[in-house]
């Protein structure tokens, strides 16, 4: 049991099985959405479902080859670790592009666009938590930026897909570029919120002259850590205190309902976590530093 628990506790175990994971779920949004629908997701890949749509050649097959020259440079330039997760991510995931035969799941475009982006942001954003990426772009705009700081990878990687969907317009269809650029406005938001968390948490701050009830009831009632910060007021000059409370979405009520009795004239405001890490939420890994 303990020799079960340490190899799943093992870092690199862990990063592998997201890549696994990951590329699986990456390449099942090809046949099942993607490729019988003719939509180029940008990157490397839309470049070869361009090719796929008028000669046939196999997208998986294809993109490895076009990634073979990247995964060279990458070898000299980024750390070698990263450099060869990235190579199994991209071996493993053109390969099962090729291998995995699915009947496609529907044959309008529109909901291909949709859905395949939702399963190939998964997918790719799987891999990233393992420390990898699926090479082409990715891996070029790391490349870039590398050798051009000026040049941010989140620029190259618009630009890039921008190019791809400009060619989708051109040997595909206005139809096909404007499906091209829901997939790939999609997958990005889904790897965003794959990398950023799902949380609902809320981000509770409060101004108030009544601030010690106020955490003092926090702390007793709700069980929550409160932090402190000292404030000035710009206008007034005055100084004050301001308190910073983490709650769960179901919990706003009864925090709002503290404030409302301890000070009606507390000033309050309640924003969204992408995600809680620490005691009492989630558990912060070795993935997520």
């Amino acid at each position: 049991m303990r020799s079960i628990t340490s190899i799943v506790n093992n870092k690199i175990v862990r990063q592998y099985a997201l890549i696994v994971v990951g590329c699986f779920l990456g390449a099942m949004s090809y046949p099942l959405f993607l490729e019988p629908n003719h939509i180029a997701p940008g990157g490397v890949t839309g470049i070869t479902t361009i090719l796929n749509f008028y000669f046939k050649l196999p997208i998986g097959i294809t993109s490895l080859v076009l990634n073979i020259p990247l995964l060279i440079l990458g070898w000299r330039i980024i750390s070698a670790g990263f450099v060869f997760r990235t190579i199994f991510a991209t071996a493993l995931f053109t390969v099962l592009i090729d291998l995995l035969r699915f009947k496609p799941m529907v044959m309008d475009p529109l909901l291909a666009s949709i859905f395949g982006g939702v399963l190939l942001g998964i997918g790719l954003g799987l891999i990233l938590r393992g420390s990898a990426t699926t090479g082409g772009t990715d891996l070029l705009a790391r490349i870039v930026h590398h050798r051009i700081r000026a040049i941010s990878v989140g620029s190259f990687l618009f630009a890039f897909d921008f190019v791809v969907i400009v060619l989708a317009w051109i040997f595909l269809s206005a139809e096909h570029a404007m499906h091209a650029i829901i997939n790939v406005f999609i997958t990005i938001k889904v790897i965003d919120q794959m990398l950023l968390g799902f949380g609902n948490d809320k981000a509770c701050y409060i101004i108030s002259q009544e601030y010690e009830q106020i955490e003092q009831r926090i702390m007793k009632e709700m069980e929550r850590g409160v932090t402190r910060f000292d404030t000035v007021g710009a206008y007034s000059g005055r100084s004050g205190k301001m308190l910073l409370c983490v709650v769960g979405r179901f919990e706003v009520v009864k925090i709002k309902s503290i404030v409302n009795e301890a000070d009606k004239k507390a000033f309050m405001f309640i924003t969204d976590t992408h995600e809680t890490l620490g005691e009492g939420f989630a558990q912060l890994i070795e993935e997520d530093i």
